[in-house]
């Protein structure tokens, strides 16, 4: 393959990170589902069901990770990365078919057997069009598109709600953007290095895991997610919470979060392409963990919004950095690592549903505050613990 990179074959790649920030529509949906569906239950347990939205979804990528590893390897990444846009669009149109409680854990459960899919072959799809040095930065410039995917859809979300009289016309407008996305991949040749040697088993991705920097990238995979999925989940529930805004203009919330996270992606690919990647982790995590203390004690709106930012900004390219080193720590198993590696985004299942565990036992959402601080003091201590196992 020629080392000289090439634009059309990056795009319709990157495009696909657009798709991968879909799944960051739990957040609003959670919001709009407890003020919808649940006004019926208990207070007690608001929080709670609320938060099987995000279960439901993230829940899946412990299920779907490994297989998808051990399937890329028999069809390939992009003929996956193409059987994950199908299943998105028909996840796309259940709310609009029967929008219910029941109806919305199945649709997110779907979509995130897909989005588990699209980001196990996703990934490495990008490393067959990027190589060396640029991967990383590479990597970062993919959670750039998808952040500003997960920004664009408390907006895309308000838009559905106030000019077609229905915020749920968001999900068609996704199956659309899926569906162009589908067509431009097809369109473009994309030339995969066949897999060297006895295919992977279940058991040969487990055994991985014994190394130590693996198991320490695949905890920090799981930390990451939990600390992003936790911060989109409660940030609109602390405003309305905190200062009394309805579920619409408490999406605003998640909104900054992601504006902020997609400016820091966006600053990130030129900052790792340039300096220690390391060196950035720890003074990103820090930053982002003092915000989280602040979070705990702070009630005016404006001051809220800022902490969001600030967090955002700092988490941005925490998760590129940790793939991207689980990776080059071992190119010839790349497809079985990065499996491996998805499958700890099973802690946007596992730190909401922990949160609202928590939120509804205290009867306030400094619950949630403290378990999304909790998961980001772990990657505190994976920043300063780094270069000892050289990762």
């Amino acid at each position: 393959m020629s080392k000289k990179i090439s634009i059309s074959k990056i795009l319709p790649v990157l495009f696909g990170f657009f798709v991968m920030g879909f799944c960051d529509v739990v957040g609003i949906t959670s919001a709009h589902v407890k003020e919808d569906l649940l006004g019926s239950y208990s207070p007690a347990f608001q929080d709670t069901l609320s938060n099987l939205i995000p279960v439901a979804l993230f829940s899946m990528f412990l299920i779907f990770s490994i297989p998808t590893g051990l399937l890329m390897n028999k069809i390939g990444r992009k003929k996956t990365v193409l059987l994950s846009n199908i299943i998105t669009i028909v996840a796309m149109f259940i709310p609009l078919i029967d929008y219910s409680f029941i109806t919305s854990l199945f649709a997110f459960a779907l979509l995130g057997i897909a989005n588990t899919i699209l980001q196990v072959s996703l990934n490495p799809l990008l490393t067959n069009v990027v190589k060396g040095d640029k991967l990383t930065s590479s990597l970062t410039a993919g959670q750039f598109v998808k952040a500003i995917s997960s920004f664009s859809a408390p907006f895309i979300a308000a838009f559905a709600a106030i000019q077609l009289d229905n915020w749920q016309y968001i999900f068609p407008i996704y199956a659309v953007i899926t569906l162009l996305s589908t067509v431009w991949l097809l369109a473009t040749p994309i030339h995969e290095d066949p897999i060297e040697g006895k295919a992977s088993s279940f058991g040969d991705i487990i055994e991985i895991l014994k190394d130590k920097t693996i198991f320490l990238m695949f905890l920090g995979i799981l930390f990451v997610v939990g600390v992003d999925v936790g911060v989109n989940t409660a940030s609109a529930k602390i405003l309305m919470e905190r200062c009394g805004l309805s579920s619409i203009d408490a999406g605003y919330g998640p909104s900054v979060y992601f504006a902020f996270r997609t400016l820091g992606a966006f600053l990130g690919a030129f900052f790792l392409a340039r300096f220690s990647s390391y060196k950035f982790f720890k003074i990103n995590i820090v930053a982002a963990v003092l915000a989280l203390i602040a979070l705990i004690f702070i009630g005016d709106k404006m001051a809220v919004f800022a902490i969001y930012a600030v967090i955002g900004f700092t988490i941005a390219n925490v998760f590129p950095i940790i793939f991207g080193h689980a990776i080059q720590s071992r190119p010839d198993k790349a497809n079985e690592i990065s499996g491996l590696m998805i499958t700890g985004v099973f802690g946007g299942a596992i730190i909401p549903f922990i949160m609202g565990l928590m939120s509804d036992g205290l009867g306030s959402q400094v619950g949630a505050v403290i378990v999304i601080l909790v998961s980001a003091v772990y990657l505190l201590y994976l920043a300063f613990s780094m270069n000892e196992s050289k990762a």
